[in-house]
């Protein structure tokens, strides 16, 4: 691609408002304010109680929103901008983003007071979101007749299957059930963070060594692109499925060794002190961790298996989708990937908000065990307000043209190379 599309590096002022040019510029900033407000509100305001909550438990209210609401919109904004790329086909825009963001509006005003009476019409809503991003998502690869990425497509159904059960589980009262649901559809979201890591560290790690993009110094190995998502899916569907085995005990500790082998790739000199490649390197450290406590839990260990869920969802999920927000709100508002203040403050407060949460539990800093909770709600607040500080003014008007064109650069992969990466 020579010319960057309307929405990217460039824009159409007649066409829409810059917000509704590309999902990302809309989405980011919406789970961003999720992000910040339901925690803030349920840990600080409603002292981990909600106002209409009367049969689900107000935990599982705060974990589904968490996936959901703030998780959830990030991955709108994710595949709304990087299938169109990766297809080179036009990002959906306009209409197309109003609707999605109709249909994930109402859960969250549902969520956020945890209005059980309330919860069909959230499920319907909240269902139609996953559908309608499901075919935001295929009409591109249908357009151009490839099956290339269709994985995203295969988990955005599944995620959209165990959303409906764990809202059908909460009717019924089978809270038990949920709670196993709820694990899983957390670990689908870090199947999908390793797949779309898998293509968005190859870019990143190329221009830590090579910023000009006329090199392609690094070549991930084809057997860590896919099996830390393969391990976490095996997990995931052992897990639910066979609540009382020790099997799954054990695949989590395989998937946990698999994002450990994943960080193999990281090891590119001075450049892994870069804060796009540093915070990428933590996310898959922290999954890893995460993954590998909740096995350690399961076979009696004593250590809260809570711990590695917080390790997934703040840490490994927390540092990915800050790591995204910055490197694609930079290179989709035609900004190069110089990060600013903003960007690194983002991911020491993302770090440091994982690190409150998960070790006054695990024993370590047991001076903080109790005020914890509202020290790591404020630094994972401050971790995307600050984000949404700094880049929302790039996201707000048209871009810039400072991003170069990959053109036909010898040995240069475009597809792979679309969302954060040269043009």
């Amino acid at each position: 691609m020579t010319v960057l599309p309307v929405g990217h590096g460039t824009f159409n002022a007649g066409a829409v408002h810059p917000l509704l040019s590309e999902g990302l510029r809309l989405f980011f900033p919406l789970a961003a304010i999720h992000a910040m407000a339901w925690p803030t509100l349920w840990v600080i305001v409603f002292a981990f109680d909600l106002p209409l909550a009367r049969s689900v438990p107000p935990g599982q209210w705060h974990a589904y929103e968490m996936i959901f609401g703030t998780y959830g919109a990030a991955l709108a904004g994710f595949l709304t901008s990087a299938v169109p790329e990766w297809t080179d086909t036009r990002p959906r825009q306009g209409a197309s983003l109003v609707a999605l963001f109709a249909f994930w509006l109402p859960g969250r005003l549902v969520g956020l007071l945890g209005a059980d009476a309330l919860m069909a019409v959230a499920a319907i809503t909240d269902f139609t979101f996953l559908s309608l991003l499901m075919w935001f998502a295929i009409t591109p690869m249908i357009e151009r007749r490839s099956t290339r990425h269709a994985s995203f497509v295969t988990w955005i159904v599944l995620l959209a299957a165990t959303e409906a059960a764990i809202r059908m589980a909460w009717i019924s009262g089978q809270f038990d059930l949920s709670a196993r649901l709820l694990q899983t559809a957390l670990l689908i979201f870090v199947l999908l963070f390793a797949l779309a890591l898998s293509r968005i560290n190859v870019v990143v790690l190329n221009l830590a060594l090579d910023p000009s993009g006329e090199t392609t110094p690094y070549r991930p190995h084809p057997g860590r692109q896919n099996l830390a998502a393969a391990a976490t899916a095996l997990f995931g569907a052992t897990s639910l499925a066979f609540p009382g085995s020790q099997a799954p005990a054990f695949l989590a500790l395989a998937a946990g060794a698999a994002f450990m082998d994943r960080l193999g790739e990281w090891f590119i000199g001075r450049g892994v002190l870069k804060g796009e490649v540093l915070a990428l390197a933590l996310a898959n450290l922290f999954a890893a961790l995460g993954l590998i406590t909740l096995g350690l839990a399961d076979l009696g260990v004593a250590i809260p298996p809570a711990a590695g869920l917080h390790l997934l969802s703040v840490g490994a999920l927390g540092t990915a989708v800050i790591a995204v927000f910055i490197i694609a709100g930079l290179r989709h508002t035609g900004r190069l990937l110089v990060l600013p203040w903003q960007a690194n403050a983002a991911i020491v407060l993302i770090v440091a908000a994982c690190l409150v949460r998960v070790l006054p539990e695990v024993g370590v800093l047991k001076s903080l065990f109790g005020p914890h909770y509202t020290l790591a709600t404020l630094l994972w607040a401050g971790t995307f307000g600050i984000w949404l500080a700094g880049f929302l003014p790039f996201l707000v008007r048209p871009g810039l043209d400072q991003v170069a064109t990959c053109g036909s650069k010898p040995g240069y992969d475009d597809t792979s190379a679309k969302l954060g990466g040269c043009r």
